[in-house]
């Protein structure tokens, strides 16, 4: 390995023509299907702590996986070695597990007609000319931007800069093959307060394919700083039952715990509060959950999911009705639906409704919590039962007047999406799922 960041442009066609061989190989071995999905990584990060560089790390990783099919017999393998007896020996590794495995009826390859055919420029690639000394130089702008906010910021957890490089290229025996090269660049920081009343910390982070795009290096360590400190002196709210503003960073997982009911393994195993759910309203008649996996640039793009099936836009939720579950190949079998070219999860899910600017959010609510910070895994995916730990500020009057910490909010998904009054004009871009703020009518809080 040498401590460069590899341009994995050059990989694509010798990744295409490797995934060519090995599906020959394993129709050689007797498979009567098989998939196979390559990769070439490659990236630098680096992180820092209270002014000093703490780790330099490079990757550079390499491997293919394969699946095979005898009948409906299924058995996979991988390895990072692409010799010519590496491929026949990961094959026969493969062959052999299918063969003592027991028959299902809904393994194999997705039909040829889904899968995707024309790819097209998603403008994912964007590569950053930074070195060990320039990101050393931007984690420290970062992390002395944050410190030096604020006379309350004595300690850090220390802030980093990363960028990524990967080739995956996907090919199976219905004819498919398929690749793309992308980017991944970031900065983060992690800081510690300090006052009368204790220690608190938080972070920020900005994320983009595009380094272009990121914030600088010091609005990051500046918006972490500024977090940090509105944290200080915590308050705890009397129990009752309150409206529950959820902002962007808590959104995003109140969000996909309702995309989870509607997957497609928690439907066929009969695990899901949303279960038998389509063409039912399910939500507030204001929201939407819309994929749009075409977006040039984003975090979420993509031409084909990981079956080989075309992406296209759709609503899983549309005006509060169940419109589509989230299916792959096997999963879309078991039910006796089309696969939704959602085999590996979601691409750029956008949630509408009756959006409002988050100043108006807080005025609507009059009197409630604003959650930043959720703790616990109190999700019942089965139930719909919501309790987790949680921190924010509380509001009066449509203001927010102090932090909070140390309180449990509850409710039931079922009852809190029927109660989803307004969406924010602020959605978070930086992942695949893009969740705005929420404003929940009433959940339950539990403070002193």
């Amino acid at each position: 390995m040498t401590n460069d960041i590899v341009d994995v442009r050059g990989d694509q066609a010798r990744l295409e023509q490797l995934v060519t061989d090995i599906l020959a190989e394993a129709r050689r071995q007797g498979a009567s299907d098989a998939e196979v999905s390559a990769s070439v990584e490659s990236g630098l990060a680096v992180n820092v702590r209270m002014g000093a560089l703490e780790t330099i790390e490079f990757n550079q990783d390499r491997g293919f996986g394969i699946t095979v099919y005898f009948g409906r017999r299924k058995g996979s393998a991988s390895t990072s070695d692409s010799s010519r007896s590496a491929i026949e020996e990961t094959v026969r590794a493969a062959a052999n597990i299918a063969r003592h495995t027991q028959e299902d009826p809904c393994n194999g390859l997705a039909d040829a007609d889904l899968m995707a055919r024309a790819l097209p420029d998603l403008d994912l690639f964007h590569p950053w000319a930074l070195d060990p000394a320039g990101a050393e130089a931007l984690a420290l702008a970062c992390e002395t931007a944050g410190r030096e906010a604020d006379p309350r910021i004595g300690n850090s957890e220390g802030a980093s800069v990363s960028t990524h490089q990967a080739c995956r290229v996907y090919g199976n025996t219905r004819g498919f093959l398929g690749g793309y090269v992308a980017t991944r660049h970031g900065f983060s920081c992690s800081l510690i307060a300090a006052d009368a009343s204790g220690m608190q910390r938080d972070y920020w982070y900005t994320q983009s394919r595009d380094p272009a795009a990121l914030e600088s290096a010091e609005a990051v360590g500046c918006e972490a700083a500024r977090r940090t400190v509105a944290r200080l002196a915590p308050q705890q709210v009397a129990t009752g039952r309150f409206p529950v503003l959820f902002a962007p960073t808590a959104a995003g997982g109140l969000i996909g715990s309702l995309l989870g009911a509607l997957y497609g393994g928690a439907q066929y195993r009969k695990a899901s509060f949303l279960l038998d759910s389509l063409g039912r309203t399910v939500t507030h008649p204001q929201l939407t959950l819309r994929e749009v996996p075409h977006l040039p640039c984003r975090m979420g793009s993509a031409a084909f999911d990981g079956d080989g099936v075309a992406t296209r836009a759709k609503a899983f939720i549309a005006r509060g009705v169940v419109e589509s579950y989230v299916l792959s190949a096997y999963s879309a079998r078991r039910l006796g639906l089309a696969p939704t070219g959602n085999a590996g999860g979601v691409f750029n899910l956008l949630v509408e409704g009756d959006v409002r600017p988050v100043p108006e959010l807080l005025r609507a609510m009059g009197r409630g919590l604003v959650v930043t910070e959720l703790m616990g895994q109190g999700v019942n995916g089965v139930t719909g039962d919501y309790s987790r730990g949680a921190a924010g500020f509380w509001v009066e009057d449509g203001a927010i007047v102090y932090p909070v910490d140390g309180i449990t909010i509850a409710g039931n998904l079922k009852d809190m999406f029927r109660e989803l009054v307004h969406v924010g004009d602020d959605p978070d871009l930086r992942g695949n799922v893009c969740a705005p703020s929420l404003l929940i009518g009433a959940m339950t809080v539990a403070g002193t």
